[in-house]
């Protein structure tokens, strides 16, 4: 354990670096263009260096600005601002942004002039409009002390500190409207008062504690973003993360040797705030689960269990697992062996935490694991970047790399004692936030595939959907489901007919908004609660009524949901004086399922401007579907 936290900083569970890359920057350029942004986000699937990733940076920057299509990377700006130097930052975040399917473009503000760039509206940052800002600030950019209180002892105040980084975040809210990401400030190294200091209120380190929590606690309800920079100093240890030299020559406010860590840290916020956070975590079983191979040791050959070191780590593992699965990611099997031997431990092992019922598909043969992948991915309805692979095997590692680049594999080594720990470092499944419906996807995915069990043994399809007693409510925008109303806006891809995105804040001003109609829509049956499935927001524009955005989780594609949608959008417009509907299709590589949406519900063509098509329904007209769904709003 000692030797993996020494090395954090290089990110162990990234594959190190290829003696070829250099090679393969070179030859990116040559490449098709729809393969740009594929190979770009292949190549910082590795350890990076600040060297490496100056390079990917300029290779992807150059491809940016001669207008190349770096799909399926998602673009994003983000604003920075600082107390300190961060020029570094720039290449190391677009680089790392790659990893996490994000082409990032990064914009920094005039150096220590926070409150200036919040507060101007013509201000660097506040004129490139970003997806969001980040507030990169220590402590020693904020005002802890007020001067004109200094008396005998310098006393510190956290409140002055949440005092200024609330004004900066109003200033940008109001400003440019962009969300900040705010950092949580590690502790000084200096200490005034001993082993008091933890415990003294006015103290520094006790009031940058208050600061962090209080912080925290603000954090819940807004459109802002927590990027926990406490935590990663913490976990290389002060004496580490701070360099006096460094800050003292530069302005440099962490050590150099921390930006893959830093960097890495931060771009897996971003992407999760696009919605790339992954879904899926699938579990080899031999020496990664248990000790030892089920089908040669037997039962009770296998460690597992308490009173054996060996066995009490893979029972790490497995609860390491079972605590993500409660947070809402699926857990799957592939293992190369014989099916009823491979499922044996989870009926019989009485230390066997995780069970069959816990699993959402479970594979077990002899074929190679990228293939079995693939199935695992079509079977959940995922795409392969969902996808999480454990694998002891550093040949089954390498294999699904090379084969599926899209699928995370993170290199957990051969010491079990580490695999619960490498996996929760390496991020994967970063939230941005914890809704009812991350927490119970696990189970909604799980009960997808027994839906799909039983359509198989239906023959008729509306015979099917009408067993299914499916139960649609329709409500408009609110506090209590924004956060998973943004997460769907940001994260859906397919079945999106203009893949457009909003931040929280922009979702917060729909709520409220007359000029629009913005609905949420959760579906119920009887092998479970759904979710909120569906997001429409249409603008209201004197008789007709402007479909901005409609989009739906393509775990209820098929049931005739967008039928019910659509005769809710007509009768709503019919009691509201609307005369016609209008929808935008803008095709994307991942959105083809739906080209024929706005035609098969009797929309007419009215125009084809570029690749972007333009339709309208005429409202009096409109044929009222009939789909065996029953319909409440709220």
């Amino acid at each position: 354990m000692s030797d993996f936290q020494l090395k954090i900083e290089k990110l162990p569970w990234l594959p190190r670096l290829s003696s070829q890359f250099r090679e393969q920057c070179n030859a990116i350029l040559d490449i098709p263009e729809n393969e740009l942004g594929s190979a770009l986000q292949k190549l910082s699937m590795q350890y990076l260096g600040f060297n490496q990733m100056n390079k990917l940076a300029k290779i992807s920057s150059k491809l940016k600005n001669e207008g190349s299509d770096l799909t399926p990377l998602t673009p994003f700006k983000l604003g920075v601002v600082s107390n300190a130097t961060i020029s570094f930052l720039k290449p190391c975040l677009e680089a790392s942004a790659l990893r996490y399917g994000v082409a990032l473009e990064v914009v920094i503000g005039d150096f220590d002039q926070i409150m200036q760039e919040a507060l101007n509206p013509g201000s660097t940052i506040n004129l490139a409009k970003p997806d969001a800002i980040l507030l990169a600030l220590d402590y020693r950019g904020l005002p802890f002390i007020n001067d004109s209180s200094i008396k005998t002892t310098v006393t510190y105040n956290h409140q002055l500190a949440i005092e200024f980084i609330t004004q900066v975040r109003n200033g940008f809210h109001v400003n440019c409207g962009s969300p900040c990401i705010i950092q949580t400030l590690p502790a000084s190294l200096e200490l005034l008062f001993g082993n008091m200091e933890v415990a003294k209120k006015g103290s520094l380190r006790f009031e940058i504690s208050k600061f962090n929590a209080v912080l925290s606690e603000s954090l819940n309800d807004s459109s802002d973003y927590i990027f926990d920079v406490e935590w990663l100093a913490s976990s290389v240890g002060l004496d580490n993360w701070y360099d006096n030299r460094q800050w003292y020559h530069a302005r440099l406010s962490f050590s150099q040797s921390f930006l893959p860590l830093y960097s890495d840290n931060l771009a897996r916020l971003i992407g999760a705030i696009r919605g790339k956070s992954r879904k899926c975590l699938v579990l080899d079983l031999d020496n990664t689960l248990w000790g030892g191979v089920i089908g040669d040791d037997g039962l009770d050959g296998i460690s597992l269990g308490t009173g054996d070191s060996l066995g009490e780590a893979y029972l790490s593992v497995q609860s390491m697992a079972l605590n993500l699965r409660k947070r809402g990611v699926i857990l799957a099997v592939c293992s190369k062996n014989n099916e009823d031997i491979a499922r044996e431990p989870f009926v019989s092992h009485p230390a066997m935490l995780i069970k069959e019922s816990d699993i959402a598909v479970f594979l077990a043969n002899w074929e190679d694991k990228a293939s079995n992948l693939e199935i695992i991915a079509e079977a959940l309805n995922i795409g392969l970047d969902s996808l999480v692979f454990m694998d002891d095997n550093p040949f089954e590692r390498a294999q699904v790399r090379e084969a599926l680049p899209l699928v995370a594999v993170p290199e957990i080594g051969d010491d079990p004692s580490v695999f619960s720990v490498i996996l929760s470092m390496a991020g994967y499944f970063e939230p941005v936030s914890i809704t009812e419906d991350d927490q119970s996807r696990a189970e909604q995915y799980q009960a997808n595939l027994l839906r799909n069990q039983y359509k198989s043994n239906v023959n008729n399809i509306d015979e099917f959907l009408t067993s299914l007693s499916m139960k649609m409510l329709v409500r408009p925008f609110a506090v209590v489901n924004r956060k998973r109303i943004t997460q769907l806006i940001n994260k859906t891809n397919q079945f999106n007919l203009t893949t457009k995105r909003y931040t929280e804040q922009e979702v917060i001003e729909l709520e409220d908004s007359s000029s629009h109609l913005s609905i949420q829509i959760n579906l119920v049956d009887r092998f479970g609660d759904n979710g909120t499935i569906c997001i429409v927001i249409c603008k209201k524009n004197e008789d007709i009524l402007n479909i901005d955005s409609w989009l739906m989780s393509c775990r209820v594609l098929n049931r005739r949901v967008e039928e019910a949608v659509c005769n809710y959008l007509v009768s709503y417009a019919k009691s509201h004086d609307f005369t016609r509907i209008r929808g935008t299709y803008i095709p994307t590589k991942r959105n083809k399922i739906v080209q024929d949406h706005f035609y098969n519900l009797g929309f007419e063509k009215l125009d084809t401007i570029g690749d972007m098509e333009c339709w309208e329904l005429q409202v009096l007209a409109f044929k009222t579907f009939n789909p065996p769904i029953e319909v409440t709003c709220d």
